[in-house]
């Protein structure tokens, strides 16, 4: 089962959620909290695979709480035994510049909360597999993402310290490409696409594939 932590302060968008995913098979809901200050201490209590994560909540805002996770993460080192969970933020504000801070804050996904319910089901077990998750309009502003020259400077410089088969494949990471679909262009094994990206992020001391492919876009601007 895929435990999900619902983030939301809107009673009637987690309801609908809670709705939505207790009948989906393989997924169940271990906790709801109403605010970003929140989430921490729940994703400690409950151990979720995926955090559904809403953006404007009191107290603390989703970026800054899903920021908080990942800072967590870094801080625990190799040694930590918390898995930390892939946070999806699902939002109704679809502007370049959000959809950038949450993948910079670390976030594994992002969806608009007008997306088919089917669809967001689908995110959440694609999230749990470790694979991208990003509405039609996230991917776009990674796409177009405009990066200053010193930017685009910096992000060839850190892509340097990667084999040329690392860089090949965060450059297919950086196209949206699937591991299945990576292994089938490259014809590695699936098991070798997935051990290159963790390399590469351990390098790079990235969290996650997204903020990969964005490192990868700003070295081609």
């Amino acid at each position: 089962m895929i435990r999900v932590l619902l983030a939301d302060d809107d009673a009637l968008v987690r309801a609908g959620l809670r709705m939505m995913l207790r009948g989906a098979d393989g997924i169940e809901i271990v906790a709801e909290v109403a605010n970003g200050a929140q989430v921490a201490d729940a994703v400690r209590d409950t151990a979720p695979d995926v955090v559904l994560m809403d953006i404007r909540m009191p107290v603390m805002d989703g970026i800054t709480a899903t920021r908080q996770l990942t800072v967590a993460e870094g801080a625990e080192g190799a040694g930590g035994t918390e898995p930390v969970p892939r946070v999806i933020v699902l939002t109704t504000f679809d502007s370049d510049s959000t959809v950038l801070r949450a993948m910079r804050a670390g976030a594994a996904g992002y969806l608009l909360k007008h997306t088919e319910p089917e669809e967001i089901v689908e995110a959440v077990h694609r999230a749990a597999r470790g694979e991208p998750v990003l509405s039609p309009s996230a991917a776009r502003a990674l796409i177009d993402h405009a990066a200053a020259p010193e930017r685009a400077a910096e992000a060839t410089r850190r892509l340097a310290l990667l084999t040329e088969r690392e860089r090949e494949i965060a450059g297919a990471v950086a196209e949206g490409l699937s591991n299945t679909e990576i292994s089938e262009r490259l014809y590695v094994s699936v098991g070798t696409v997935k051990a290159t990206i963790s390399s590469a992020l351990a390098k790079l001391g990235l969290d996650n594939r997204l903020q990969l492919a964005l490192l990868a876009h700003d070295a081609r601007t």
